[in-house]
């Protein structure tokens, strides 16, 4: 028996399940006070979140808190495994197309411009234990992994304390921890109404992640823009998938690599081959490509 929470979170909905009922309070309390810290640490959209009044010193670096260095390790990790497809430098760059309050505050009009801003690139940043050294006038943006990976610290927060079985799913990025319920954890996995729908079995200790170009648009003169944006450009990447799932170990793993797919648009297909993650890959034209022992689904894909 499992027991279930839904609730809305950084404009997306977060869902908690836990194989023991009667823990399901404490579990939400524990989650709840860790994401409050990532936000605190890492919300573009707070004025007052560290991120955003990070200052370097004379000698360009800033002592972070604990939690901002773990999630800014993950974030040049995820970017040195991606070939920099994912960056965390493109906080000006989103800002500059429009995406730069929260998406369910950000206005679309024909009236409205899209700046191209280049991207300063994850090499100008580096990280030594709690020493951030960065830029002055450099803008972060963990958006394309904190989520993940405060999906996976959650997670393993829940199943060390209370000794349980849990799934945490902030919008697309879902992570276990602890025993699985009997049958292993299932997922349907399907980014809007209008795509193609799969159900997987997720093992104990296993994530998921999908990363999407149809969630978080809003338009800017005659197109409509996304938030994965392609560091080598500047601009939103070619929506050359719909979405991209990935399984892998660790939801900070997986969720870099589906972004990083999308970015590398076309040749993300073979990229992620390559790094033997199963995959579900939806094409622009919504057709099913599955990679790397992602189970066959009844309407078959496209290898």
């Amino acid at each position: 028996m499992v027991a279930a929470r839904d609730w809305e979170l950084w404009s997306t909905r977060a869902r908690l399940v836990v194989t023991a009922p009667g823990a399901l309070d404490r579990a939400l309390v524990l989650v709840r006070d860790l994401l409050a810290d990532v936000e605190t640490a890492a919300s573009r959209f707070r004025p007052d979140s560290e991120v955003c009044t990070l200052r370097p010193g004379p000698d360009g670096t800033v002592l972070v808190s604990p939690v901002l260095a773990d999630l800014m390790a993950e974030a040049l990790d995820a970017a040195e495994r991606t070939d920099g497809a994912v960056d965390p430098t493109i906080g000006a760059t989103l800002a500059a197309l429009g995406y730069d309050r929260d998406i369910r505050l950000v206005e679309s009009g024909t009236g409205l411009v899209a700046l191209v801003r280049p991207v300063p690139g994850w090499r100008t940043v580096r990280l030594a234990g709690r020493r951030l050294s960065l830029p002055d006038g450099l803008e972060l943006d963990l958006g394309a992994t904190a989520k993940a990976v405060a999906a996976d610290r959650a997670a393993a927060l829940v199943a060390e304390r209370l000794g349980i079985g849990v799934l945490l799913s902030l919008g697309g990025d879902i992570a276990t921890a602890g025993p699985a319920p009997a049958g292993g954890w299932q997922v349907t996995v399907q980014d809007t109404d209008d795509d193609p729908a799969a159900h997987v079995e997720l093992p104990a200790g296993s994530a998921l992640a999908t990363s999407s170009t149809v969630r978080r648009t809003w338009i800017r003169g005659s197109e409509t823009l996304h938030h994965i944006v392609d560091p080598a450009t500047g601009r939103p990447a070619d929506p050359v998938w719909r979405s991209v799932s990935v399984a892998a170990t660790t939801c900070s793993i997986a969720n870099a690599a589906a972004t990083a797919t999308i970015v590398k648009g076309e040749a993300g297909l073979a990229w992620l081959s390559a790094q033997r993650l199963p995959a579900r890959l939806v094409g622009r034209d919504g057709v099913v490509h599955l990679r790397n022992g992602w189970p066959e689904e009844p309407e078959g894909a496209v290898a």
